[in-house]
Order: C-alpha cells, then structure tokens, then sequence
C-alpha cells in the first residue's frame, strides 16, 4: 500500500524489475548478518579505518545511552543514533535547546529501528547515541555525495544539497553526466575527490549486489558518512521514472 501510494503503480514482489521494487524484495527476503555491522553508525567506523584508513573515518567524541544534562564537548558537533535514520541534532551556537535534544535522544533510544517499514538490516544494532564534530564549513551541511554501488562499481552518484532548509538531489553518471531531470539548479561541480571517493565506495561495496556509500568533502578532504542497503525504504520516486528502471537493470545483471 505504501508503494503503491508513493509511486503510483502496483509492487511486483514476484518479478522485481525497478530499483524500487528490488529494495522492497530486499527487505522482505534478504538477512545478511553483515548489514546491521555496516549500518551502525558507530561499528561501521572500525571496518572503514580498516579498509580506507582512520583519516576517511569522523572522530567519535562520546557515545552512550543517555545524554548528559551539559554538553562537555566543543562546538559545533551533531548528536546522532547509532542505530536508525534521519534521527539527529546539531549545535552550533550553545543556544539550542538541550533540553529538548536530550528528550529527542532519550526517544531514539527507546525504539527499535526498521521495524514499521520492513527494514531488517536495523534489527540487531545496538540502540545508542553518538556525538561526533561537525562537519562542514561555517555552520553549513556540507555537499552529501551519495554512491550507489551495484556488484562492487560504482554506476551513479546522488548529490543532496541544502540538506537541513530546502533539501533537494541531483543524480550524475560516474563521469558527472546528469541523469536526472534538468531543474533550476546549475550542475555543482564535481567534487575536487571524486576519484578518490569511487574508488573507496568500490572497496566498500565488494561482495554485495547493493549498497549506497555516503561521502562528504571538506576543504578537498573526503570524509566518509554512512552505508545503507534501503535508500528512502524503496519509496521516493526518481525523476524521470525510467532512472527507476535503469538503477534495476544495474542490480539484476550485474
């Protein structure tokens, strides 16, 4: 019903064909003991210090349960789950209201993630917080680079701006080709690390059918942000509707 509410169209679970479709199969049938290790924001630092070295890895200045009742840590810095998605704060001024982040952090950790929409790779991972530094340059979310690996290549990136007021992507081939439908919004350039960051998302998705690597870039240096196996749960449309289709061609054939 979600599926068919978000894109308009009935769910074939029996012959998935669009990337869409495929997440919802993922989710249904996949139970790979490797995901919850990989989406947990706090484990998947230790496997990409590993295979990419610490300097790709955002310190972890405190993880727990309970957020203190004063925040010791320097501003600016992010208060995060380890566990789920879309769950986090930032402060950069010390006039935010803690008490409120405290209360948001206190309900992350009472609930399971995944859970309501099938998402299984949640399950399992630890409920927690974390506080890392902020990244990014005068207060402002930088650029997310987001790389959707099929079979260990890299086969487009999702370039997400104005993440936190007026938040909108724009889809690019490897070689920075737009795929996506022409808006308003000029072409960002490429990032000064994209080589550097396609070649780390490969390393990264080896041995799976699919995975997003996500990146950040401040001053020039690549930094990694997250994994995910269910990118908007399967349920945000692409823009036009065959990028749907292309992305699933990509996943099935390899």
């Amino acid at each position: 019903l979600a599926y068919g509410w978000r894109h308009r169209r009935l769910l074939s679970l029996a012959d998935p064909k669009n990337f869409t479709e495929l997440v919802q199969h993922r989710k249904l049938t996949n139970r790979d003991l490797r995901m919850p290790g990989l989406i947990d924001k706090v484990a998947v630092k230790a496997v990409v210090a590993d295979l990419l070295g610490p300097q790709w890895v955002t310190p972890t200045l405190w993880q727990g349960h309970e957020l203190p009742e004063k925040p010791p840590w320097p501003r600016p810095f992010v208060v995060k789950s380890r566990h789920g998605c879309n769950q986090r704060r930032f402060v950069r001024t010390g006039q935010e209201d803690w008490g409120e982040i405290r209360r948001a952090a206190a309900r992350w950790v009472r609930r399971d993630y995944g859970g309501w929409l099938d998402e299984q790779g949640y399950r399992g991972i630890p409920r927690g917080i974390l506080v890392e530094p902020f990244v990014g340059e005068t207060g402002t979310l930088p650029i997310d680079y987001k790389f959707y690996v099929f079979h260990g290549q890299v086969r487009c990136v999702q370039v997400h701006i104005e993440r936190e007021y007026r938040h909108r992507w724009i889809l690019f081939d490897p070689d920075w080709h737009r795929l996506s439908r022409r808006t308003d919004d000029p072409d960002p350039a490429p990032p000064a690390a994209l080589d550097a960051m396609i070649d780390a998302a490969q390393i990264l998705g080896r041995g799976f059918d699919f995975v997003r690597v996500d990146f950040y870039e401040t001053g020039g240096t690549p930094r990694f942000g997250e994994m995910t196996f269910y990118p908007g749960s399967g349920l945000d449309p692409f823009d036009p509707p065959a990028l749907d289709a292309m992305l699933g061609r990509f996943w099935r054939d390899g």
